[in-house]
């Protein structure tokens, strides 16, 4: 008796271990957790297309990648977003290029006045070789470049006279951020430039403290300075860039077959930020239109890149790594 109760015992533990083999068989694996960082509002653009990366990203993947978007720079400001990413705390980001010079020195080249000729030339290069190497640059600091987003074209504005040639500028106290190449970009012109925190702008132009800034369509309507600063000239100074970027450790976690779906997920959502920037720069435009602003043309751009030289010049001097590059992005704009 004994022995068949102990034959009994061992025989049901070997089906429970089956039993248990088989259901864990039978469960999917458990989906890795991807928490996104983003700085701007859901609606935003950008926020609409990293939400639809998500998506595809859990769909492509069956389920084994489920991003999750967290909105409003909740999880910190971009430079620490930036180590967080490439450390692995965060999965994946949208940064923009300006503030990435610090850590990675080639991007600084993106924030020199009138590198790109139009947003479309923007779009051109870095898509192509020369954004590769942008890309190649990140991944040394760890971070993973798969598609580019853009933030559109950065233009002068103020409460005085159109800017149609670099000597409007003259004499102008214009708010620009806080990067020697935006302060040397105004005062090369004859301004005065002021770095000043951005929420800070609109009181600044209406009590004259400054007379004018520099920003997009979509900044300039949503920001209400349009109400004070009447004058936008299509100066069209600064294009930056921005990345969906994934950590590396992160995307090296993935197989083969799921680092494909990501990417694919992150150039889907790229071409979809690109068409709703157009669109929210159109609704911009024609609100501030409606609400009497003046917009003019700059027909020689030329000239306002002449006065750049000396920035050029300073750049290459300090950064002769980076002349070859500078050069490469003009050329491919020829």
């Amino acid at each position: 008796m004994q022995t068949r109760k102990r034959f009994s015992v061992a025989g049901c533990l070997q089906v429970t271990a089956i039993a248990g083999a088989l259901a864990a068989m039978a469960m999917p694996a458990q989906a890795d957790q991807w928490r996104g960082w983003n700085i701007h509002p859901p609606g935003y653009p950008n926020s609409v297309a990293l939400e639809s990366f998500a998506q595809e990203v859990a769909e492509k993947t069956d389920g084994r990648v489920e991003p999750k978007v967290y909105h409003n720079g909740v999880l910190g400001d971009q430079p620490d977003a930036i180590e967080q990413v490439r450390s692995g705390a965060l999965d994946f980001a949208n940064f923009n290029m300006g503030p990435m010079g610090p850590i990675v020195p080639a991007t600084n080249v993106l924030s020199l006045p009138f590198i790109f000729n139009s947003v479309e030339d923007m779009y051109k290069v870095m898509d192509g070789e020369i954004g590769q190497r942008f890309a190649d640059a990140l991944a040394e600091k760890n971070l993973i470049a798969l598609s580019w987003f853009g933030s559109g074209a950065r233009s002068l504005y103020n409460t005085d006279h159109p800017i149609k040639t670099p000597d409007d500028v003259k004499g102008v106290k214009a708010r620009v951020m806080n990067n020697d190449l935006y302060v040397k970009m105004i005062d090369n012109m004859g301004g005065n430039a002021t770095p000043m925190a951005y929420g800070e702008v609109y009181q600044a132009l209406k009590t004259g403290v400054i007379d004018g800034a520099e920003n997009n369509y979509p900044s300039y309507e949503s920001s209400g300075h349009y109400e004070v600063a009447k004058y936008y000239s299509l100066t069209e100074h600064l294009i930056l860039p921005e990345c969906l970027c994934v950590a590396k450790s992160s995307w090296e976690a993935l197989s083969e077959e799921d680092q494909k779906a990501v990417r694919e997920a992150a150039e889907d959502a790229a071409k979809e930020q690109r068409q709703l920037w157009e669109k929210g720069v159109e609704k911009s435009k024609q609100k501030v239109l409606d609400a009497g602003v003046k917009i003019n043309e700059v027909d020689d751009k030329a000239a306002f890149q002449e006065k750049m030289q000396p920035i050029y010049d300073e750049f290459v001097k300090q950064n002769p790594q980076l002349e070859s590059l500078v050069k490469d992005i003009q050329a491919a704009q020829q």
